[in-house]
This record gives C-alpha cells, structure tokens and sequence, in this order.
C-alpha cells in the first residue's frame, strides 16, 4: 500500500493571471484586494493541504520581441504584488495550513528578510515558510540598482553564505528566552540573546533580531533547485523541495538523486519533502475530463507565442526572434536564469519543432499527466507516488478560479483521502510538524 503523500498548491503570484480562462469572473478588475487566495488557503486548508507557496517574480518580462507588449496585454506575470502582503492576509484568513511566500536573497539585506520571515512566522502561529530563491533575471537585478546577475553558480555560493547569514539571526534567539514573568517582572531573559556577529564575503549582519523569535526556530525552507548546483543546495537547506520533472522515471531519479546529495552534506533524507509539479484536469465522468484536456489543448495551440514569451523570461531567451518550425536541437541555447528548466525542455524536445515542443512541454504541464474522475485522478497520482518513490503533489493550475480550487478540495482530495492517500486532519499546529508526519 502507498504511503500517505503530502500536497501543496503553487500558487502563481497575482490572482490576475488566471485573466482570459474559463470561470474566472471580473478577475481582471478584482484582483488588486486578493480575496480569491484567501477563498484558495481557506479552501485548501479545508482539504488538509500542507503548503500554498506563493510564486514571484519582480519585473516585467520584455524578453520576447525585446519589448514588454505580449507580456502587458496578456498578464503574462503581470501585475505582481509582494508576495509577503499576500501571505500576511492569507494566514489572517486560515489557521493551519502553511503560507509559503518567494523572496529573492538579491532584493532583501539577510537581516531584513530574517526580521520579516520571523514576524510572519509569529503572527501565524508557526506556519510560515520561505521559497528561497537566488534570483535568474538581469532586468530585476537592475530594479534593484544591479548591474545584472552573478552566474548561476555563483549564485547558488553567494546563497550558501546568505543562509548562514540569516540563521544566525534567527538562532540568536535560544529557546524559552521570552519568559513574560509577571513575578520577577522580566519578560525576555538577557542571557539567552546574543548577537549573531556575521561577517562573510558577501554579507555581514551584527543582530541579534529585535523582532523575537521564530515561533518554528527556523521557518521551513521551500527550493526549487533543479541544476546539479542548485540540487546540492536544496539538499543542505530546504525542508520541502519544488521539482518539475517528466515522467514518473524521471521523478524517481530526481529524488533519488537529491536524497543522496543530502545523506553526502549529513542530513537526514527523509526531513526534505519533495513535491512533484502536476496540474490535473477532473470531470464528473473520464469522458468529460478528456474533453476539458482538449479543451485546455486548443487553447494552448493558439498560445504558443505566450508561453515562448513566458519560458523566455525565466530563462532570458527571446524566442521572438527565432524560428517558430526549426528543430530545438539545431539551436545554441544557453541560460544563466532557470537552467534546469531549459535542461529540461531540451531533453524534452529532442528533434521536434520550437513550436511543437513547447506545445507538448507546456501544454501539458506537470511531472506526470492526470485525467479523469476524481477517484480515477487519485489512482493515477497513487501509482506515479509509488512509482517515484515520493513525497507528495504540488498543483499548479493556470485557471486558478473558485471552481477549479473546488475540484480539488472537494472532489480530488475526498477521493484520495477514501483510499488513504492524504491525512484527513492536521495532527500539528506548525507547518514544519505537518511536513514531517510522514
């Protein structure tokens, strides 16, 4: 019998995005007070979800054509609210599920990140995490006064340092130091805060924190590293790590192979959760679901130039200038931004079209294809788990709307919950508790 899995919701950063799909209502003048991803975190945390991670990114794309047109007129991750604002009215709105913010370590002095990761950790109860990420565009460095980004593994080293940086300061806070003595009259034992003194090659930070202590000690730490540097990194710090990997094969190897990295760094394996991208297509019956897949299909053939636009400003590509119906594998492709995911779309493609392999690749999204009822879905997911080895699903799904959310709140998760696939309670009130229950 398969384990229990964990599931997570990645959640892209502005509600707005799901602009120009089915059932998504006035979403294009609604989407400034976020009250469709506080419905989405009380709906999940309905369904014992673990995570909502918060997508981000902090400049408008102008990678395609050289301009910012395609990405203004079609929301293509755009506009984008800080993601930390976002996550203080999400956990204002829910009571355990976890809230998973993205916040660069090029935008944020370690000691400003740590003071404002620790604040929302305490006004939510210990349920909060940070998606860490180094940063992949030259265009957002520059909104930050930079000339450009550092290479990718230059990057990853700088992030190395940072992390130190920052739990230092979350560490210069021992446990019980808050002790809100009314007899002695103390509140906060002297003794037990200290500086943190951090001084690196790249960042130095005195502390301690004056914000108080991470309710959680550390807050769990998301990653997506995906490049060979960017696994190892994943496998030092991360507590839950994103991955976006074809094939049950492929997740298998991926996992295995982060699992091993860590064991090499002296970690534990099994306190870092992998989750595995997937976005699921449900209906009533396997002929509605296969109907809304090519539903979904046709939409994508009429939006290749949108998702060239998009996986050309993560990866820093203009594809606008290339050949729609040249083979993928007779172009000089390179990236100092996401270099897993076009890693990974070249693998992929192989001998296939620019158009027809970014169709098949983001056309059919996620790490292993899901249609069907409900109950056939949750089967589905049980075998490619198995498969893989684990630890758990997190779904991404371009038509965020009350009615997908629905779906799989009270469709999928019941389902899966029937056959013992998912918990069908919180055993903890923190975030890093419930990641580790199984």
């Amino acid at each position: 019998m398969t384990q229990p899995f964990h599931l997570g919701w990645f959640l892209q950063g502005s509600s707005v995005q799901a602009w120009g799909e089915p059932w998504t209502g006035a979403i294009g003048r609604d989407w400034r007070v976020p009250e469709l991803f506080c419905d989405l975190g009380r709906a999940l945390e309905r369904a014992c979800f673990d995570y909502v991670l918060i997508e981000d990114s902090s400049y408008i794309g102008e990678s395609f054509g050289g301009s910012r047109q395609i990405y203004l007129e079609n929301g293509i991750a755009v506009p984008r609210q800080d993601p930390s604002v976002i996550a203080t009215l999400m956990t204002a709105a829910t009571s355990r599920i976890g809230i998973v913010p993205t916040l660069s370590t090029f935008a944020y002095p370690p000691y400003l990140l740590a003071r404002l990761v620790a604040t929302l950790d305490q006004v939510s109860g210990g349920r909060i995490g940070w998606n860490m990420v180094t940063g992949s565009s030259d265009y957002a460095a520059m909104n930050y006064g930079l000339p450009g980004m550092p290479d990718h593994d230059l990057r990853y080293d700088m992030a190395d340092e940072y992390m130190a940086a920052v739990n230092s300061l979350w560490d210069s806070w021992e446990p019980g130091a808050v002790l809100a003595d009314t007899a002695s009259g103390i509140l906060v034992d002297h003794t037990k805060v200290h500086a943190a003194d951090f001084k690196g090659k790249w960042f130095t930070t005195r502390g301690p924190l004056n914000s108080g202590p991470c309710v959680q000690g550390r807050p769990v730490i998301a990653q997506a590293g995906g490049s060979p540097r960017g696994k190892r990194f994943a496998a030092l710090h991360a507590d839950t790590v994103v991955a976006s990997v074809k094939g049950a094969a492929g997740m298998r190897a991926y996992r295995d192979d982060v699992r091993a990295h860590a064991v090499a760094q002296g970690r534990n394996p099994d306190h870092i959760k992998i989750l595995f991208l997937v976005s699921p297509v449900l209906g009533e019956t396997m002929e509605e679901a296969q109907l809304r897949r090519r539903q979904r299909q046709a939409r994508a053939e009429a939006q290749v130039p949108l998702m060239l636009a998009h996986f050309g400003k993560i990866t820093n590509i203009d594809f606008g200038k290339m050949d729609m119906d040249a083979p993928v594998n007779t172009m000089h492709l390179t990236t100092n931004g996401h270099q897993q995911s076009l890693d990974e779309f070249k693998r992929f493609a192989g001998t296939r079209s620019l158009r027809e392999a970014m169709l098949s690749y983001r056309g059919n999204p996620g790490s292993v294809e899901l249609t069907g009822t409900p109950d056939a879905v949750a089967g589905q997911m049980a075998e490619a788990m198995q498969e893989a080895g684990g630890d758990g699903f997190l779904l991404s799904l371009n038509d965020v709307s009350r009615r997908s959310v629905a779906e799989v709140a009270d469709g999928l998760v019941p389902a899966l919950q029937a056959r013992g696939l998912v918990r069908r309670a919180y055993a903890h009130d923190q975030f890093r508790d419930n990641l580790l229950e199984f």
